[in-house]
């Protein structure tokens, strides 16, 4: 790698790139970042340029040294690249109101990452990142593949399986907010507690959340009903004490698709009657950030990103980018594969 890292994110018109710079710009000290190439497509050309604008105003503001280029040819911008960060959606949010709408309409649920809605977004996802990875071995092929497009668990399940590729990670925003969850109900540094998860993404489950080597999970799990995790894409319908205490480990809350399916289900058709589902009230959302966006007042990550439902999943890529650029061989929960 070279001293001046070069970073590609593909999908760089999305909502969320104002948190990755933030991120790139906060850990520029372990992360000596000299280039930034946004990518995007014809479609998302416009988003690409107003959210570029502000990436730019964003490292100008911090006065560090890092050029940031935005571009809608990918293979231009792969060149000699040193990661490559995917948070792409193959068709736009009108995909994602149809991967929720359409199974509704025949009485599923439909969830991005899970279902019905999530095996759409897979069957449209995979093969653009079979050809980013393609064109990666050929153009940067010491490059390594930070993920987070969903379905994240099935599109790094098929990368292992079928891509002859072993420097791709997959990442999820998650674990870390269970850990800053965990943290919070024990009183320590979510950085004082290490939490073993095992499962799928985004079916995993908490095993372990390790503090100063002991298993404080069964104090969490007692303390439930006090303090329960929240996420603002998901519903925050409650666990149940009996069932967890039963069950001996913590759920990711997207498991509530499946333990409380009828109750999720209800609120789900309520939405799509109102015609207020997810997709929707997200695609409201990002009409109204990438109105922020255009202010060229606004030189930092606006708060209103917080609602977008993608908190801290900066944090978790560059800590990723991190430990291995620096060879911190420090803990990360990732996809990866399971050998047992």
């Amino acid at each position: 790698m070279k001293n001046g890292l070069k970073i590609v994110t593909i999908g760089g018109g999305s909502s969320y790139t104002p948190e990755l710079i933030e991120g790139f710009i906060k850990r520029y000290q372990e992360l000596p970042i000299s280039e930034i190439w946004l990518v995007d497509i014809e479609e998302g050309k416009k988003k690409l340029e107003i959210v570029g604008a502000l990436a730019k105003r964003m490292v100008e503001k911090s006065g560090l040294p890092i050029t940031v280029h935005l571009t809608l040819n990918r293979r231009e911008a792969l060149v000699d690249a040193d990661f490559v960060t995917t948070q792409l959606r193959v068709g736009q949010l009108d995909a994602r109101i149809l991967d929720e709408r359409i199974p509704a309409k025949y009485g599923m649920l439909g969830q991005e990452t899970n279902g019905a809605g999530g095996l759409f977004k897979a069957l449209r996802t995979v093969p653009v990142i079979f050809d980013i990875i393609s064109d990666m071995k050929e153009l940067c092929e010491h490059a390594w593949l930070i993920n987070f497009t969903n379905p994240a668990g099935i599109v790094s399940e098929s990368v292992f399986r079928y891509a002859d590729f072993e420097r791709y990670i997959g990442v999820c925003n998650v674990p870390i907010n269970m850990t800053k969850h965990f943290a919070e109900v024990l009183k320590v540094k979510d950085k004082e507690i290490v939490p073993y998860i095992a499962g799928l993404n985004h079916m995993s489950y908490v095993l372990n959340v390790f503090y100063k080597n002991k298993d404080r999970l069964p104090e969490i799990i007692e303390k439930i009903k006090e303090s329960q995790m929240t996420m603002n894409n998901i519903d925050p319908l409650a666990w149940k004490y009996e069932f967890i205490k039963e069950l001996g480990v913590y759920p990711s809350p997207y498991h509530k698709y499946f333990y409380y399916y009828d109750e999720m289900f209800a609120k789900f058709m309520k939405s799509y009657e109102a015609g207020e589902t997810r997709a929707e009230l997200v695609k409201k959302l990002e009409a109204t950030l990438f109105e922020k966006y255009q202010d060229v007042e606004l030189k930092e990550k606006p708060k209103e990103l917080e609602s977008r439902g993608g908190a801290y999943y900066s944090d978790v890529a560059c800590s990723v980018i991190s430990s291995i650029y620096n060879d911190t061989r420090d803990y990360q929960v990732v996809n990866t594969v399971n050998n047992g």
